[in-house]
């Protein structure tokens, strides 16, 4: 029998990361236990997958460490949440008395990687996180933490509205560049180390786009893949994070949102790395190849006529 693997967040709406690897592991013939918060629709489409569905709450220890029975591979990612470090600290908790794990893939940020105790950010999820990768190397569990940068499709939610108003990126980042990455990319990583962990045991992989460029560059990418011209323009931060507010989002999601435009606005966010076609055998996609490949779907999302 292969290798059982626990893959939490897996009922992750569109785009999700767990739900992405959870798709690509079984076609890789692979037995797969999705960890869900509750029974629904996307449990149920999980389970005619071909996944094993179990419920459990990630902030307690013994339900984790039930879902752990029989486990040999992991991978850990959890959205944007106040109790993220505890979520955390209860995995590693539940994987170190389970004493099973022979890899446990750990979803962090790219910001991690400039962060350290003196040296941290006004976000407070990027706070966790980086606290977060300390507990589970000090578990002595067998990690690889995986840091993308800035998720496309998170950027097109954060730009997606005013495109659809105007043509316009509407963002208070500045001239500052950027190289964000495709979801499904980074769950092809975090797949592929699954399916063949013993190389990447203790490894950091810094997950990025092709290119690292700013906005006007990423405005002509989406103009050349939707066929309409499409423009940056930079904003106030202030109006922008009342806009926020409009959308109904928690103060702090919207804190996170805001620390990572202004660290965009400071450049923070302009690196680049191979280490997806170094783990895949392929490139990065691309912002163009991007919009291009899901532009019936980006074209509804804006109200766009096609």
């Amino acid at each position: 029998m292969p290798p059982l693997t626990l893959v939490t967040g897996a009922a992750g709406r569109l785009g999700g990361v767990g739900r992405a690897v959870v798709d690509l592991l079984l076609q890789r013939g692979l037995s797969v236990r999705a960890l869900v918060r509750q029974r629904d629709e996307r449990a149920d489409a999980l389970r005619d997958a071909g996944a094993e569905v179990v419920v459990a709450d990630l902030t307690r220890a013994d339900e984790v460490f039930n879902a752990l029975d029989g486990v040999r591979r992991a991978y850990f990612g959890m959205s944007v949440s106040p109790p993220y470090l505890e979520a955390t600290a209860a995995f590693a908790a539940a994987a170190k008395e389970r004493g099973t794990l022979e890899v446990l893939v750990n979803m962090s940020q790219m910001t991690v990687s400039q962060m350290s105790l003196t040296e941290l950010t006004d976000s407070q999820q990027q706070r966790q996180h980086w606290l977060a990768e300390q507990v589970l190397n000090w578990s002595g569990l067998p990690v690889v933490h995986v840091r993308p940068t800035i998720f496309l499709q998170s950027f097109l939610l954060l730009s997606g509205a005013s495109i659809a108003q105007g043509d316009v990126i509407r963002l208070p980042f500045g001239t500052g560049k950027t190289s964000p990455v495709d979801a499904g990319d980074v769950a092809e990583v975090v797949a592929t180390i699954l399916a063949n962990p013993q190389p990447h045991i203790g490894k950091v992989y810094e997950l990025t786009g092709p290119r690292s460029e700013d906005l006007n560059y990423m405005a002509e990418e989406f103009s050349a893949a939707l066929g309409r011209t499409i423009r940056y323009v930079d904003v106030p931060l202030a109006p922008w994070r009342d806009a926020l507010r409009a959308e109904h989002l928690t103060e702090y999601a919207i804190d996170h949102i805001v620390t990572m435009a202004k660290l965009h606005a400071a450049n923070r966010y302009d690196r680049l790395t191979n280490d997806i076609e170094f783990i895949t055998g392929r490139p990065a996609i691309s912002a163009r190849d991007f919009a291009a490949r899901n532009a019936q779907a980006i074209r509804r999302f804006l109200t766009i006529d096609t």
